[in-house]
């Protein structure tokens, strides 16, 4: 099968296509022909080498986590009524500590039965794999921001694939959108999405500007900037606010004053509140392709790449230039 292979730590040009072993499934696991393969900012980092203490990646390595395609076979102690369904999961050794050897950037690859989620009807390939994250997140996420009518709502990174789906989500439950992000571009896609106003955090006083437009700070911020963006942002939330950290794409979580926060009474939520509780993953799952598949939600995917075009792929992400999601297409089935 052919399939992206990283030997060393470093830059797109690490990203190498080669001809490799299909993988084989063992007890409790099920092989998947590829379609689509989601290609994350995490892969960025890890692929230049970041996070070696805390993921345990050995190389050589194929990087990727969630996929979509078709069950093609089933290991033993696995239902094989899972052939030839429609599935969109987890690779088997993605994950903290997993070392991901083989992931999802590949025509074929390993996924645990327990993690598969079948692919409704009405909903694309393409669609399943750029929800397979950002959805279960989005509603994780949403689920604990008590959003209210009529209130105003800060969304950083709001062209991003989670930014995209929080903003559609809080103008939904009637709330206002300030959506902050860098350049024209995703400032319009921000608009189109519902956002009542858009402010550009490349630009001095965008702070000022979201305290302004929301008259003193928002009720309710998500960030997935991170950084000293993230920071800034907390500084935007309304005294008895809720600030929602949950992504790095300035490449940490947000740099922020937790004790000024606490004295306006903010309550600060991370990413790892969130997901530390007792969710139901698999249903989450399925509740937000419900939601796209009933038109509820759109997916912005902005950039789909073949295989062979996965050093683009890893380029418009490294350079901010993506919109919304970026996936690679394998297979036949998107």
């Amino acid at each position: 099968m052919r399939a992206v292979q990283v030997k060393e730590f470093g830059g797109v040009d690490v990203l190498e296509v080669r001809e490799l072993p299909t993988p084989q499934p063992g007890p409790g696991e099920v092989l998947i022909d590829v379609d689509v393969a989601d290609v994350m900012f995490l892969d960025t980092r890890l692929r230049a080498g970041w996070g070696q203490d805390f993921f345990a990646l050995s190389l050589p390595y194929v990087p990727g986590g969630a996929i979509g395609g078709v069950v093609r076979a089933v290991g033993t102690e696995v239902d094989p009524g899972w052939v030839g369904k429609r599935v969109v999961t987890q690779t088997a050794a993605s994950g903290i500590g997993g070392g991901l050897p083989i992931g999802g950037y590949a025509e074929q690859a390993l996924a645990r039965a327990a993690t598969l989620v079948e692919i409704i009807d009405g909903l694309s390939t393409v669609q399943a794999v750029a929800l397979a994250h950002d959805g279960r997140t989005a509603l994780a996420v949403f689920d604990h921001a008590e959003v209210r009518p009529d209130s105003w709502v800060l969304v950083t990174a709001a062209a991003g694939g989670l930014g995209t789906l929080l903003t559609q989500l809080a103008v939904a439950a009637g709330a206002k959108v300030v959506a902050a992000a860098r350049g024209p571009e995703k400032l319009a896609l921000a608009q189109r999405l519902g956002a009542t106003a858009v402010v550009d955090y490349s630009v001095e006083g965008w702070v000022e500007r979201v305290r302004e437009i929301t008259g003193g700070g928002a009720a309710v911020v998500f960030d997935g900037a991170g950084g000293d963006i993230g920071g800034s942002a907390l500084t935007a939330t309304a005294d008895g606010g809720r600030f929602l950290g949950y992504g790095s794409a300035a490449g940490e979580f947000a740099n922020g004053d937790s004790e000024a926060a606490s004295v306006r009474h903010v309550t600060v939520r991370t990413l790892f509140d969130i997901v530390g509780g007792d969710i139901d993953w698999q249903d989450i799952a399925r509740r937000a392709q419900t939601a796209v598949a009933a038109g509820e939600l759109e997916v912005v995917v902005g950039q789909a790449f073949p295989l062979e075009e996965v050093r683009r792929a890893h380029a418009v992400i490294a350079d901010r230039s993506a919109l919304g999601r970026t996936v690679l297409t394998i297979g036949a089935t998107v």
